[in-house]
């Protein structure tokens, strides 16, 4: 989220992965007429305490049957980075399906 209602107008570094259910809502909620908005956020690396609901999961959940809201999901082909990192992202993935 760039420009996250707790910082109004100021852009934060985080991504949507680490929003709590309520700071999502709060800034879906203020959309303007022909607004758009894009968030990013990877669900598998949320770092919020454990009581504490992501905003980004809840929101894919809640959200899903809206026609107008998209959600686009990547995988290890999607990455662009060192060729490495497609590997260990397949690793992992390989590892967390064991578990």
């Amino acid at each position: 989220l760039q420009a996250c209602l707790p910082r109004q107008g100021k852009s934060h570094p985080d991504t949507g992965a680490v929003f709590g259910l309520h700071v999502m809502k709060m800034f879906l909620t203020r959309l303007g007429f022909n607004s758009k908005a894009v968030i990013t956020g990877d669900v598998t690396q949320i770092d919020l305490p454990s009581d504490k609901r992501s905003g980004l999961i809840t929101a894919m959940h809640v959200l899903n049957n809206i026609s107008e809201i998209k959600f686009i999901q990547f995988s290890d082909k999607d990455v662009v980075r060192h060729p490495l990192v497609s590997k260990i992202v397949r690793a992992y993935d390989a590892a967390m399906k064991k578990d």
